[in-house]
């Protein structure tokens, strides 16, 4: 029996702009619409002569630049809002101005330029409330009191682009996805910080240890956005205006699966804990250090850190299934397979 065509297969080429493109999501999404023959756009700060080459068209902006955002939006059909500032550290201004006002310029731009369609990547940390969530659905609340200023921007920002649904004259068409940790070859972020910090002997199990939290394979998440902007147009189940949780569907015991990171590279395993309670004292405390001495860079931990670290984090993606047609194809077996690979390949 032939396989199901997913959803996005569907879809015509098209022009699309990307933000973030020199991010992880943002770069490897743009090789997937020149693979379906979109004319591309992106946008993001850093020169990224490789992608120039492939054809696409690049806007070297901050996202504070407001104008010159909305303008990137100019003659797209689809705009995927994947650039945001990240981190667990900073001024709140420089989030507020990357994640709060580029974002409300996407949003203008495609209200003023008609855009059809504008998918917008969140993240789960809206909905953290300090407390263990397993298997929660979007009911969830928004977080209040966020200890990090990542999350309470994206917040804000979350709400401006469900609100823009529906926005005349062209009546926008929005959606926003809420992926949970993103990894696989080429992540810049979680698996070389990982390794790090092993290699260095500066890891330390947080809590009991037992705690089950989401990741989601890169490819995945990648197929996620086409999915939803493919869905956007669906006549039942439209997902129009709605946040969705992505994951790969398959929570993992968070220190097992990072030990198994660590032996997979000849990196020892994690010997030494340190109770969520120690963990949290010592995050406020290096806080203070950090906000007294204006210290650069990020602390080692924070009490926003700690509670991600030993709580468990994992959703029910029941909706995203059900009305963006999102199945994971990639395992998290088939995806440790496949960075490892990766990563051999780079080491010859």
């Amino acid at each position: 029996m032939p396989k199901k065509a997913l959803p996005f297969q569907s879809l015509a080429p098209r022009r699309v702009l990307v933000t973030g493109a020199s991010g992880f999501l943002g770069g490897n999404l743009i090789q997937r619409l020149l693979e379906q023959g979109c004319a591309v756009k992106g946008l993001c700060r850093r020169p990224q002569p490789k992608l120039e080459a492939l054809g696409v068209e690049m806007f070297y902006v901050d996202l504070a630049d407001t104008k010159s955002v909305r303008n990137a939006c100019q003659e797209a059909d689809t705009v995927f809002h994947t650039a945001a500032k990240v981190g667990i550290w900073g001024k709140y201004r420089e989030f507020h101005d990357a994640n709060v006002i580029g974002t409300q310029s996407i949003v203008n731009g495609c209200r003023d330029f008609e855009v059809g369609k504008l998918i917008y990547t969140s993240t789960p940390s809206v909905v953290f409330n300090a407390e263990a969530i397993s298997g929660a659905n979007e009911s969830l609340p928004y977080g209040d009191g966020i200890p990090c200023h990542y999350p309470t921007t994206k917040v804000i920002a979350e709400k401006a682009v469900l609100a823009a649904h529906g926005l005349p004259p062209g009546n926008l068409k929005t959606v926003a996805l809420r992926p949970h940790l993103i990894w696989g070859p080429g992540d810049p972020n979680l698996i070389p910080r990982v390794l790090d910090r092993g290699r260095k002997g500066r890891l330390r199990i947080v809590g009991e240890g037992n705690n089950w939290v989401d990741l989601s394979y890169i490819d995945n998440i990648v197929d996620a956005h086409l999915s939803a902007e493919a869905a956007l147009d669906k006549l039942e189940n439209n997902p129009g205006g709605k946040a969705y949780f992505i994951s790969n569907d398959e929570p993992v015991l968070l220190w097992e699966w990072i030990d198994d990171l660590l032996n997979r590279n000849g990196i020892s395993t994690i010997k030494k804990k340190i109770s969520l309670a120690q963990a949290q004292r010592a995050g406020a405390v290096l806080e203070l250090i950090w906000k007294a001495l204006r210290l650069r860079g990020e602390p080692p931990l924070t009490r926003f850190v700690a509670s991600e670290l030993a709580k468990d984090h994992w959703f029910d993606i029941a909706a995203a299934k059900r009305d963006l047609d999102y199945h994971p194809r990639v395992s998290m077996a088939e995806g440790m397979n496949r960075l490892l690979q990766a990563s051999a390949l780079a080491s010859d």
